[in-house]
């Protein structure tokens, strides 16, 4: 679905034109287009090329999913892939969904599949830094909408957060038996999520540049923010990583201390018992050889000797802390 707006030049405003005008309002440079595709088909690619005189390369990464996110120089746009993030509902796992960019002198055009609620966000955003910026308005229509992705990192770094909690306390508290399995997932999700930013930080690192003639050097400032933003989840990312390894190493530092703490145990047990099964055993042999075995109170007393004994293993094992 092919969607356009105006957001600056004669004909601002107006919704009622077709693709048949982008021709002409890209020719005017007092003009700022918008066209954003929601699921697009062939047809609007062969639109896009034929319109704005796309690269094959660009409108063929543009069409396949799962690209890296980069920009990429081309004689008279920028192509840009960079990704969404969100939470999905009722869920502490979240999702990405890519946006490509092709940024040019008057013009943005944005190709996603599904809905992007950052491209409303932004048209309601526009007019408070369209004053601000007058010229190179399309480098700041493209920070807004960046600056509006990045944003929604936020809420997503805040839940791994929560989640990061809950598997400590599991560990720590209950030493629930699903632990490893939370963290081992976590960390899963936070290796996909790292490998979508840490792109996305060098592609911010490169719109910081002043020397994009299209962008314009006055813009730079813009795009550091955004930078910025970007550095901080990743670094946000990382600490958490890190808080989770120490969290899978204290977790299996719990299970081992249990462990021996289990073996400890079973070894007193054992060893009481051994020894008790030791003078049973010998004084259950039938030989004559054994003084007390014709003694008429033996029974008692090797049973009292074996009582004591016991108990006194058992006494030494308890000052241990083996039982």
């Amino acid at each position: 679905m092919l969607r356009m707006e105006i957001l600056a030049g004669p004909r601002a405003g107006q919704s009622d034109l077709g693709p048949d005008a982008i021709s002409d309002l890209v020719a005017d440079p007092a003009s700022l287009l918008w066209i954003d595709l929601r699921d697009p088909t062939p047809a609007d690619f062969d639109l896009l090329a034929r319109e704005f005189g796309f690269h094959p390369l660009a409108l063929e990464d543009a069409a396949q999913r799962h690209e890296r996110p980069k920009l990429d120089e081309y004689e008279h746009f920028l192509f840009i892939v960079f990704y969404a993030v969100r939470l999905l509902k009722e869920s502490w796992q979240f999702a990405t969904q890519e946006i490509s960019l092709f940024v040019g002198q008057n013009y943005l055009v944005t190709v996603h599949a599904g809905e992007v609620p950052e491209v409303d966000a932004v048209i309601r955003r526009w007019k408070d830094y369209t004053d601000q910026v007058q010229s190179q308005r399309v480098a700041v229509l493209l920070y807004a909408l960046l600056d509006a992705i990045v944003d929604c990192y936020f809420p997503v770094l805040d839940a791994i957060a929560e989640r990061a909690d809950v598997v400590e306390d599991a560990i720590f508290s209950g030493r629930d038996g699903a632990a490893l399995n939370q963290i081992f997932t976590l960390r899963k999700e936070l290796m996909a999520l790292r490998r979508v930013l840490a792109p996305e930080r060098d592609l911010m690192s490169i719109l910081t540049r002043r020397d994009i003639e299209l962008l314009g050097p006055d813009t730079a400032v813009f795009f550091q923010d955004v930078y910025d933003h970007v550095l901080r989840v990743t670094d946000a990312i990382d600490t958490y990583r890190d808080l989770l390894a120490s969290a899978l190493e204290a977790y299996l530092s719990v299970i081992s201390n249990d462990l021996n703490q289990v073996m400890r145990t079973l070894t007193a047990w054992s060893i009481i018992l051994m020894s008790l099964a030791l003078i049973a055993g010998i004084y259950g042999m039938n030989y004559r050889l054994i003084p007390p075995s014709e003694w008429s109170p033996a029974f008692p007393f090797v049973l009292a000797g074996m009582t004591v004994l016991g108990v006194a293993l058992f006494a030494l094992f308890r000052r241990i802390r083996w039982l």
